[in-house]
């Protein structure tokens, strides 16, 4: 095997060991096997291009070619012309799934699900590692270079996992690196000759090279790769304060069973705008609960916590097993009257949702799988591709009803709560503080202030309910909101939770369906249109309490209304006019799904929350157009040196009109350079020790020129030679023309392989590299001249002053 087939397999080997460390990311992990054959597909052809052999650009480009043709092959074979080659759809095609693997990555707990944009990312991303790994190992030589990107590779599993891949695929990709550097430098030994080789030599003793082993130089490398290994695995943990050294402690996982894990959330709210326009309402849930009044029984989903200025979103946080009996809510105090109520609640089979809709606070759930707790914000999650399809469950929960005396007389929040929770970005416009306080001046405390802000917004503000405006969860978006005065349920809970918290009262978002229509045989459906999103606020001793800020959607809190009311039941909450009083629990397809929320199940119920904003309109415009932009200047970079040939070719053989001896002289000197750089991009390089007879010769033999092509070079040194030494030199015609059939002589002796490398990556087009470097040098130069001149000034400044 020789050595340049060895250092490329130690590449392949080194990027799919180092690519171990995202297999417990997803499950299951079949994608390695399709990165392992797309990448062998890529150093294939590296090695054949290599054996031709072709420029080091036109390998790269050959292996990039073939990692593309591959790709599309397996996530875009549909949309390709004969399955292979991509055009415009396939394109499109590939930007929705990339897309689409961006939310599912943000929407699935680890481990996640091998959805296929989640694939197209992972086998894409190893394909392009790999592809730089043997660009720089084996094509350029430099196999130190190449632990870069195997570090970039290892070090995104390490943080898409919580900061920890495991010493496991740490030791993995650390070895296959190992692997890369010792192959090559085997290969660099093996040029020294057999000074290294494996026979003994005998010499004198004591002699450098005297009697030892070859391998020995070998053996001390791989000695050396095992000791270094060794040492970052021991050390940190024998250091005090690193908490199990460089992989971090034993403590909290993700994903799996047992407890510990985090779960990572983006915002949820994505569909929720285009469920609302609906035009029909499909049941996701069906439940019956000995509540007495429904109207506040709200199925929450998951909370959103972080307002970062762009938007809200749910924290990373630990995750654990769902415990028999849930903790006390936080901050509810014994005081408060609360009533236990208990929901037994159906999932369609058509929603499929990773989180769990359960009345707030639950207490209890029994439920079957593979469900997790987030306990700052009640929630619970599926794991392991469990969700919520056709799923059976019963909630305990509290009915909780706070007076407004009591919300009035509570206590200040516990520090730690209201820092995390009154956080606020430093982008948020000052017109939302000030508008806060305008509303809720002369509020004696933090309940009065909660309920004038819910009130401007459903009531005295002058607000409008539309699901037609854009969304938006930004800052921009909340001051746009808050001059227009119309939106929908994400800018009303949005803007009321970031107004709270500029005034200083901890908020958040809350995420799920209103309590839905009561049925004639006494249960209650909720529609996909009664997705909704709503502030929660807390107050000491009431702990997390609900408001509601929209006008004409869910229920008023009992504890914000002017009258309280009796103990009979209230009634459910009104449904929507164009809600069906019996929707059907099968799906139908609305004429604004988009192929990519059909694929994500986005279209029908299951789309209440999903994990990132789409228009339903299909891929950015922008996104497309970056991309052709992207893959124009991937095809174009190689062709530079063809192009910069080309042109010099023109500039030297152009005609130019009529000339004075200088001008003659100059066009005879770039006909000859002509002919030297045609000879030098079939192989024949020049030698500007030789005059310039005895170069023709050497080009006509070298090149095995014969006839036409022969004399011509010939013709043209003599006309140089007679520029060069004659007093005055006469004009010569058709020196253009002569190096026209010098280059048609080349070509015709030429094998198919040289005239492609002549053409595609000419020899001659370092001459492109040498005058970059001259103009660098002499730029270089101006401005060292002028730093120590004006230095100098400033020197004899004071001498001459004096």
């Amino acid at each position: 095997m020789s050595g340049r087939t060895r250092l490329t397999l130690a590449s392949w080997a080194a990027t799919l060991m180092a690519a171990g460390a995202l297999l417990p990311l997803v499950k299951p992990a079949t994608w390695i096997f399709t990165a392992a054959f797309v990448l062998a597909m890529v150093s294939g052809v590296g090695t054949l291009t290599r054996r031709v052999p072709l420029a080091r650009p036109l390998t790269l480009l050959a292996q990039t070619v073939a990692a593309l043709l591959a790709l599309t092959l397996f996530f875009a074979r549909e949309q390709a012309f004969l399955w292979l080659f991509p055009g415009p759809e396939a394109v499109t095609h590939a930007v929705e799934l990339f897309g689409a693997g961006a939310e599912d990555v943000g929407r699935y707990a680890i481990p996640a699900p091998d959805t296929e944009g989640i694939r197209l990312m992972l086998v894409g991303g190893v394909v392009a590692i790999g592809l730089l790994v043997d660009a720089l190992a084996v094509t350029f030589r430099k196999a130190a270079p190449a632990g870069l990107p195997l570090l970039a590779l290892y070090s995104v599993a390490a943080g898409l996992s919580g900061g920890g891949a495991g010493w496991l695929w740490f030791l993995l990709a650390a070895s296959g690196y190992l692997l890369l550097l010792l192959s090559e430098g085997r290969d660099r030994l093996s040029q020294w000759g057999r000074v290294f080789g494996g026979a003994q030599r005998s010499g004198r003793p004591g002699s450098s090279v005297a009697g030892g082993p070859a391998v020995a130089p070998a053996r001390t490398g791989r000695r050396i790769g095992a000791v270094a290994m060794g040492v970052a695995l021991v050390v940190p943990f024998a250091l005090p304060g690193f908490s199990g050294g460089l992989f971090g402690s034993g403590g909290e996982g993700t994903g799996g069973a047992g407890k510990g894990g985090t779960i990572s959330a983006v915002n949820p709210l994505v569909s929720l705008q285009n469920n609302l326009r609906q035009p029909e309402d499909r049941e996701v849930l069906r439940y019956r609960t000995n509540a007495r009044d429904t109207s506040g029984l709200y199925l929450r989903l998951v909370a959103l916590d972080q307002f970062d200025g762009t938007s809200w979103k749910s924290s990373v946080r630990p995750i654990e097993d769902v415990p028999e009996q849930l903790p006390w809510p936080e901050g509810l105090s014994q005081s408060v009257k609360t009533t236990e109520i208990t929901s037994n609640i159906v999932a369609s089979e058509a929603y499929e949702q990773k989180w769990l809709p359960m009345p707030y606070p639950a207490g209890r759930v029994d439920i079957g799988g593979r469900w997790r707790y987030e306990p700052a914000g009640r929630m619970l999650v599926g794991d392991d591709k469990q969700t919520t399809k056709g799923a059976r469950y019963q909630v305990s929960s509290l009915d909780v009803q706070p007076t407004a005396g009591q919300l009035s007389a509570a206590g200040p929040a516990p520090e730690k709560l209201r820092r995390e929770y009154t956080k606020i970005p430093a982008t948020l416009p000052a017109d939302v503080r000030t508008t806060a306080l305008d509303v809720t001046r002369g509020a004696r405390n933090d309940y009065e202030r909660a309920v004038r802000l819910q009130d401007w917004f459903a009531r005295d503000g002058g607000f409008r309910y539309d699901v037609d405006v854009d969304s938006g969860t930004g800052v921009q978006a909340i001051s746009r909101f808050l001059k227009d005065k119309e939106g929908f349920c994400v800018h009303f809970s949005f803007s009321m939770a970031a107004m709270a918290r500029s005034l200083g009262i901890p908020a958040r978002v809350a995420v799920g369906f209103m309590p839905g229509t009561t049925q004639t045989d006494g249960s209650v459906s909720v529609g996909i249109r009664d997705a909704h999103a709503w502030p929660e606020l807390y107050f000491e001793g009431a702990g997390w309490t609900r408001f509601e800020p929209t006008p004409t959607r869910g229920s008023t809190p009992s504890w914000t209304r002017e009258t309280t009311p009796t103990g009979t039941a209230t009634g459910p909450a009104q449904p929507q006019q164009s809600a069906s009083a019996q929707p059907s629990v099968a799906p139908s397809a609305s004429e604004s799904c988009t192929p990519q929320m059909r694929r994500l199940g986005d279209c029908g119920p299951d789309a209440a929350v999903a994990g990132a904003s789409s228009d339903g309109s299909g891929p950015d415009v922008t996104t497309v157009l970056l991309w052709s932009l992207a893959a124009l200047i991937v095809l174009v970079l190689p062709l530079l040196p063809l192009f910069w040939r080309t042109r010099a070719r023109a500039g030297r053989l152009g005609s130019g009109g009529v000339r004075g001896p200088a001008e003659t002289a100059a066009r005879t000197l770039a006909v000859w350079q002509e002919i030297n750089d045609t000879a030098w991009d079939h192989g024949v390089e020049p030698d500007d020790s030789l005059t310039p007879r005895k170069s023709a010769e050497r080009i006509v033999l070298l090149g095995e020129l014969r006839g036409e092509s022969a004399d011509a070079v010939h013709r043209v040194a003599r006309a140089v030679e007679e520029v060069l030494y004659a007093p005055r030199p006469q004009p010569v015609a058709g020196l253009a023309e002569d190096a026209g059939r010098v280059r048609a002589g080349f070509h015709a002796g030429a094998d198919r392989r040289t005239r492609l490398r002549a053409l595609l990556a000419p020899r001659s087009a370092v001459r492109l590299r040498w005058a970059a470097s001259a103009r660098w040098a002499a730029t270089t130069s101006w401005w060292s001249e002028r730093r120590h001149t004006v230095t100098t000034r400033l020197h004899r400044t004071p001498r001459d002053a004096n």
